[in-house]
C-alpha cells in the first residue's frame, strides 16, 4: 500500500477514535436510570430552586416511563415547581391536566389546592392594582377561578388535608371579589353615576351577604341615595347600617 494512502487511513482512524470517544462523552447519563431516580434527582433540583433543570427531569421521567404512579406523580409536582417558580397559568394548566386525567386519583385534592394557590396570591390582590383606575376594567376571572377550584376541593373532599385552609381563602377571596364590587360602586359615585353606584353596591349585599364589604356598600348607598334626593331610602340603607355595624365609622356619631 502506498504511503500517501496508508497515512490517510490512519487520520481516519484516529478521527474515529476521537469521534468516538466524542459520542461516549455525551452519552445521557440518565440512560439507565430507574423512574424513582428521576423524581428524586428532580425533587433536589426543585429545593435547590433549579426549577428548570427540575422540570427537565420530570419530564424525562414522563418520557421513559409514561404510564404509573411515578409519571403520576411527576405531573403534579410539575404543577407545584411551576407554582413555586411564579409561573400561574402554566401550574394552573398542568393542575388542570392531571385532574383531567385522574380524576379519582388519590391526590386530585392536592392538584385542585394547587389550582386555587396560582389562581390568587393575597399579596398580589386585585384591589391594590385598581387604585387610580377603573376597577370594572379589571379581569377578576383568574380570582373566580381559583375561588372555583377551592370551593371543588372543599365539596368534594371535605376531609382533604387542605380543605381548612382551602376554607379560609374561600373566605379571603370572597371578601376580595366584594371590595372589588365596592370600588366599583365608588369610581361611579365619584363620577355622579349613581344609579350604576347603586346598583354594584345592592350586588354586594345580595351576593356577598357574609363579607365585612357590605358596611363599605351600605355606606355608598347612603350618600347616593342622598345626592339623589331620595331622602327617606337613605336613612333606611342608614339604620341598616347602624343595626349590623354600630361602630361604623360611616355612621355620623361615629365621626
Amino acid at each position: 500500500m502506498p504511503k500517501t494512502y496508508r497515512f490517510a487511513l490512519i487520520i481516519l482512524l484516529m478521527t474515529s477514535l476521537v469521534g468516538g470517544c466524542s459520542l461516549l462523552e455525551d452519552e445521557d447519563e440518565t440512560l439507565n436510570w430507574t423512574a424513582d431516580m428521576f423524581l428524586q434527582t428532580a425533587r433536589e433540583q426543585a429545593e435547590g430552586e433549579y426549577w428548570e433543570e427540575a422540570i427537565t427531569y420530570y419530564r424525562k421521567l414522563q418520557g421513559r416511563f409514561p404510564y404509573g404512579t411515578f409519571a403520576e406523580q411527576a405531573q403534579l409536582e410539575i404543577a407545584y415547581v411551576y407554582y413555586k417558580s411564579n409561573q400561574p397559568a402554566l401550574a394552573i394548566a398542568e393542575a388542570g391536566r392531571f385532574i383531567q386525567m385522574h380524576p379519582v386519583h388519590a391526590n386530585v385534592d392536592y392538584a385542585y389546592y394547587l389550582k386555587g394557590l396560582a389562581g390568587f396570591k393575597p399579596e398580589h390582590g386585585l384591589l391594590s392594582a385598581i387604585t387610580g383606575s377603573d376597577p370594572s376594567a379589571h379581569d377578576t376571572g383568574p380570582i373566580r377561578d381559583a375561588f372555583d377550584a377551592y370551593r371543588e376541593l372543599v365539596t368534594r373532599f371535605p376531609n382533604s388535608t387542605y380543605a381548612s385552609d382551602a376554607n379560609k381563602r374561600l373566605v379571603e377571596i370572597v371578601n376580595v371579589l366584594a371590595m372589588h364590587d365596592v370600588q366599583i360602586a365608588r369610581y361611579y359615585h365619584a363620577r355622579g353615576a349613581h344609579v350604576a353606584a347603586l346598583n354594584r353596591a345592592k350586588q354586594v349585599l345580595e351576593t356577598y351577604q357574609t363579607s365585612s364589604a357590605v358596611e363599605h356598600a351600605l355606606a355608598v348607598m347612603i350618600k347616593a341615595y342622598k345626592e339623589m334626593g331620595l331622602a327617606e331610602l337613605g336613612h333606611d340603607a342608614e339604620r341598616v347600617l347602624r343595626l349590623n355595624y354600630p361602630h361604623s365609622s360611616y355612621l355620623p356619631e361615629n365621626h
